[in-house]
């Protein structure tokens, strides 16, 4: 039969057989834990140096190892009380130390040790930001519960002019005074959504409905964050005094963001007031395209009244220079007509003629060699040579025969004096 089948005993080839396989005896181990802890301090070990006889042996025994399992004991609930006394705070918390349930101090990351148990520590978080909403809830979107869910008792609020909005608020919040936190108020997270809310319907009921839904978003979630944070620093033990960097007073909350999530009507007017909100759209929208257009307009106009000014101003000096130099030019003929009247009177006349036959059509004519009939007018049927203005003339103009008549000699004085005459005549006419 194998060494280690049962039955065998355990008869290993290394090991003597036939010993007792029992457990060891409770008395024996807690002599020799106490002959070994007497060694190490200064004791005696067992059966040597004793005095008496076997009795005596006996009773020595029996007091060494109550002593050395007191000592024991000792030794074994000091390490648990340091164990339990030492305390370890992590970064970005707090602990707050208390008494005999009285607050003693507040203690800085790192380790620290206590006295157990008459102490204990509070660990607080405070630099965790932390959430809360005013006027709604946030659900997790199933089907029984919605997204979002409104609290009519948190979100209606009356406004200066008698209307009534919906609002919702996201509050971010930290703690900032550990002791604050835990013993000014019973609730501090209750606390902050009943200041937000009164803060806000104090806020909400200076302001009108156009500007709490319009351009006063802003103004109104500054003020409410404000108001918020005052009245959450007027809570506390009214008569306490606080040791010095440790304030006792307000709820120990530190308020960091506040978000106008919503801001509508009830739901019952939401079709009304959409109607008003389109109504102003359109109105503010027809203003800009008249803003637009009369800075479109009004440019051009200026432009335009600009460049007529300058043209009127150019024909007055074109005008006023023509006058001036036609009224030199008299001044200059004056002197010469005082100087020779006839022959300023001969050169007036040709110069005059020179500038009317100038700008009419003439037909010369051989006296001797032309023929008895001529056609009248005759500049208009020497153009007959041009397409269609020939044509045109011959169907509206009549002709007219004139009398052939000899020519009729006359001298110089004569020709001149007939001159004079058709010049005079014409300027009559």
């Amino acid at each position: 039969m194998a060494w280690n089948e049962p039955g065998g005993g355990n008869r290993d080839p290394w090991s003597g057989g036939g010993r007792d396989q029992g457990p060891p005896d409770l008395d024996d181990v807690i002599r020799k834990l106490s002959n070994r802890l007497g060694a190490l301090l200064g004791g005696r070990r067992d059966g040597g140096g004793s005095r008496g006889g076997g009795d005596g042996g006996g009773s020595g025994d029996s007091g060494s190892s109550m002593m050395g399992l007191g000592l024991v004991i000792g030794v074994v609930a000091l390490v648990g009380w340091l164990i339990a006394s030492i305390y370890i705070v992590d970064e970005g918390k707090r602990g707050v130390v208390l008494r005999f349930g009285r607050y003693l101090e507040t203690t800085q990351p790192g380790p620290h040790l206590r006295l157990f148990p008459i102490d204990r520590v509070e660990i607080v978080d405070v630099e965790q930001r932390r959430f809360r909403e005013v006027g709604y809830r946030s659900g997790n979107g199933g089907a029984r519960q919605p997204a979002v869910r409104s609290v009519p008792k948190e979100a209606l609020m009356l406004t200066q002019d008698e209307n009534i909005v919906d609002v919702r608020l996201a509050v971010q919040y930290q703690i900032k005074d550990p002791r604050a936190y835990l013993f000014n108020v019973y609730d501090p997270e209750a606390v902050l959504v009943q200041a937000v809310e009164s803060a806000s319907r104090e806020t909400i009921g200076k302001s009108t409905m156009d500007f709490v839904l319009t351009e006063g978003r802003s103004d109104i979630v500054a003020d409410i964050k404000d108001l918020s944070q005052r009245i959450l620093d007027s809570y506390g033990p009214p008569g306490e005094q606080a040791r010095p960097g440790q304030p006792v007073q307000g709820a120990g909350l530190q308020i960091i963001t506040v978000v106008l999530q919503d801001a509508q009507p009830p739901e019952e007017v939401q079709d009304a007031f959409a109607d008003a909100i389109k109504a102003r759209e359109d109105e503010q929208r027809l203003k800009n395209e008249a803003e637009a257009y009369a800075n479109e307009i009004i440019p051009k106009a200026r432009g335009n009244a600009a460049r007529r000014l300058q043209e009127a101003a150019a024909y007055r000096e074109q005008v006023v220079a023509e006058a001036q130099g036609e009224a030199s030019r008299f001044e200059q003929l004056l002197v010469a007509y005082q100087k020779a009247p006839a022959l300023t009177r001969e050169r007036l006349y040709l110069e005059t003629l020179e500038s009317v036959l100038s700008r009419a059509s003439k037909v010369l004519v051989d006296a001797k060699d032309s023929s008895n009939l001529l056609y009248l007018p005759l500049d208009r049927l020497l153009q007959s040579a041009r397409p269609g203005e020939g044509a045109r003339a011959a169907t509206t103009l009549p002709e007219t025969a004139l009398p052939a008549s000899p020519p009729v000699p006359l001298d110089d004085g004569a020709a001149n004096s007939r001159l004079r005459d058709l010049n005079r005549s014409r300027e009559i006419r």
